[in-house]
């Protein structure tokens, strides 16, 4: 991914029911849950952010299974 990366919206799409609390450790992010999948869908500003939001991610001990840029 090359440093310049512009503002796009991303969806990232997490095995099983998240907790609000967990939830509200993004708050930049929107949720819905989907089946049984959650997804925090929202902009992404720059490849620093995203690569602190996986880390994030994986910290509250979230799997995702599906991560991709929304459609402009």
């Amino acid at each position: 991914m090359p440093d310049d990366i512009a503002t796009r919206a991303y969806e990232f799409r997490v095995a099983g029911p998240v907790p609000q609390d967990i939830a509200e450790t993004f708050p930049e992010l929107d949720t819905v849950a989907i089946g049984t999948q959650t997804v925090f869908y929202g902009d992404v500003v720059d490849e620093a952010h995203l690569w602190g939001l996986l880390n994030r991610f994986q910290l509250c001990g979230l799997l995702i299974v599906e991560m991709r840029p929304r459609p402009s």
